[in-house]
This record gives C-alpha cells, sequence and structure tokens, in this order.
C-alpha cells in the first residue's frame, strides 16, 4: 500500500518551481505568493469522543511551524482532515483556500509524511518512489533526485521489507520531497532516525522554510522541536491552547533565572539579599538567582566586590514553557488515545 499523498498548491496566477526542479536555493526564486494551511472551526468525532475540537490556526510560508501536544492531543487526525483522509464533523482545512479533495496531481502540490510503515513491502525505494511519480506526472528523475537527498541510494533497489524504520522515515520523507511541494507536513518525522538523521532532518525543515515553502511537523518533543520551529500550535485533548512564535511563547511561560559560579557564595548571598534575590545552589557547583537578569546580578556583584567566575542566562525551554502551559488543567498532560 502506497503512502498517503503529499499535496501544495498555486493560487490564482501564482508562479511555482517545476516539479523536478529541485528543492533549493534556486527553487526558491520562483516559488511565490506561496501557499498557506487554513484551518477554520475544525472538529472531527469519533462516536461520542471529540478529537478535534474547534480547532482555528494558519500555517503561513516561509517559516517552521510546530504543531505540538502530547500523543493522543489530535494533531495526527488534524493533519488527516487537512490531507482529506478523514471528512470533518464541522468546519473546514484548507491549502491556498481550496480543500485537498479537490487538487489534481496533489504531489505535486503538497508534500506528506504521516505514516512510515505504508509503503508496499514487495517493492524496492525506488520502484515505490517511481509509483508515486508515474500517477503524479512527476519526472522518473526526481526520484534519484530524492533518493540522494535522502541518503537512500544505496538501499534503492532493496524491498522495503527489509528496511529499518529509520530507512522507512527517509523514504516517506523522500515520497514527500517528490513532487518539490510548496507545502510539508510531516508527522513525527524524527522517529528511528540515529542522532545523525536527527540533525538532517532539522536542516532539512530549516532549509525548506528558508526556501519559502509551508512547514508543519507534528512532534510531541519539545526539545526537539525547539532546535527547528519559528512559531507553535499547541493542542490539548483536541483544543488549540497555543498559536504564537516559539520565542514569545518560552518567554511568556518561563521566568529568567541567572546561573553563577562564585568562589565566595556567602558573599553573593549577602549581597543580592538585600534586593529580593534569592541564590539556590545546584549539584553542579553552580548557583542559580530565579527570576533575574544577568545584567542586575552582574552589576549588585561587581558593586559588592563578589569574585564571579562564571555569569550565564538561564533562558529557559520550550519543555518547560509546555509543562507551565498544561500545569492548569491536568486533563492536557495525559491523554488515554492516541490521535
Amino acid at each position: 500500500m502506497a503512502p498517503p499523498p503529499a499535496t501544495g498548491l498555486p493560487r490564482k496566477g501564482e508562479t511555482i518551481s517545476p516539479p523536478g526542479g529541485g528543492a533549493g536555493p534556486r527553487a526558491a526564486a520562483t516559488l511565490v505568493h506561496m501557499t498557506s494551511i487554513d484551518v477554520h472551526d475544525l472538529t472531527k468525532e469519533y462516536g461520542t469522543r471529540r478529537a478535534v475540537d474547534h480547532l482555528t490556526f494558519r500555517v503561513l510560508p516561509g517559516r517552521v511551524t510546530g504543531f505540538l501536544g502530547p500523543n493522543g492531543a489530535g494533531k495526527s487526525t488534524t493533519m488527516r482532515l487537512v490531507l482529506g483522509l478523514d471528512r470533518p464533523t464541522t468546519g473546514t482545512a484548507t491549502l491556498g483556500g481550496r480543500a485537498y479533495a479537490t487538487l489534481r496531481e496533489p504531489l505535486r502540490r503538497v508534500g506528506a509524511l504521516l505514516d512510515a510503515q505504508a509503503a508496499h513491502d514487495a517493492r524496492t525505494g525506488r520502484d515505490h518512489l517511481r509509483v508515486l511519480a508515474a500517477s503524479n506526472r512527476i519526472p522518473d528523475r526526481r526520484v534519484d533526485e530524492v533518493l540522494a537527498e535522502t541518503g537512500l541510494t544505496p538501499a534503492a533497489t532493496r524491498r522495503t521489507r527489509t528496511y529499518s524504520l529509520g530507512m522507512r522515515q527517509r523514504l516517506g520523507i523522500a515520497a514527500a520531497l517528490l513532487g518539490d511541494p510548496e507545502v510539508v507536513m510531516l508527522d513525527e518525522p524524527s522517529n528511528g532516525l540515529d542522532p545523525e538523521g536527527i540533525v538532517w532532518v532539522r536542516q532539512l525543515l530549516r532549509r525548506l522554510a528558508d526556501e519559502g515553502r509551508t512547514v508543519l511537523v507534528s512532534s510531541h518533543l519539545m526539545n526537539e522541536t525547539a532546535s527547528f520551529a519559528d512559531h507553535l500550535v499547541v493542542l490539548g485533548r483536541g483544543r488549540l491552547l497555543a498559536d504564537t512564535p516559539m520565542r514569545a511563547f518560552i518567554e511568556a511561560r518561563v521566568r529568567p533565572a541567572v546561573r553563577i559560579r562564585t568562589s565566595d557564595p556567602v558573599a553573593l548571598k549577602s549581597a543580592l539579599a538585600p534586593h529580593g534575590h534569592e541564590v539556590v545552589g545546584q549539584q553542579d557547583g553552580h548557583w542559580t538567582v530565579p527570576h533575574a537578569r544577568v545584567d542586575d546580578i552582574g552589576r549588585l556583584a561587581s558593586a559588592a566586590g563578589v569574585p564571579i567566575l562564571e555569569l550565564t542566562a538561564d533562558e529557559g525551554t520550550l519543555e518547560q514553557a509546555y509543562l507551565d502551559l498544561t500545569a492548569a488543567g491536568t486533563e492536557f498532560a495525559a491523554p488515554p488515545q492516541e490521535a
């Protein structure tokens, strides 16, 4: 069975790079009036269970949007709705204002990886991609190009039943890139990859966004998402919890702190206490001043003659910000079923 079709679409009068042109800096010059993903009041119910609950958000081109939430939050269901693989109970999901089902040769418009296990076990990696290319009028040369880009050329003639999980992930990404699409949607693309593969995915996502493409990447791994995302859409139990730039999300939910290493912690505490700063010892020998900024702590320590060996800002992490977001509503943190 072939993987779900990948997709993207032009607006009236726009110019896009032709399939086979290759995703790269040269292609970026021809990708104009890019396609957005628009989700409006989207709801999906399975019997009495509401998997997606009145979602509204927009994914814009030229940046990587991280689609976050725990397993069961509704991320995969939402992506299936966008790709026309499920029908919504209510609401709409469109690509440049058009439903996926109305697209001709969708692989030339939107590239998607939803299920890395979807390739036919009896086909080779190359044959799997050739079938997809032929059904979407994509030049056969693109098959070898995406095999090379994903590092699968040495395994191209092997049957996919012999592929590891990481190799199947790469094959799914190759299928998503096959039509040189404007829109790329990847569901947990780092799953099964080794550290080298994870770094490669990060670099790929950044390049696709830099070329002006619309990139939506779902994940439940917060700190991995922090390595490539510009913007975040966060779900919990099918509901929208946040739709914001990543840095703004972190800064709004994780108060800054300062890490210090000093040879005289007693003097440090004495210098900071009158100004309302608490100094907390850490196991690695550093000291942390919560809710403080480097400039302020450095100035106070210097004025008191405290010897400072190291002074750095602790800006907080995406994971910390996410945990803060869900702390007030435990129903968002541990859903019983997967999306």
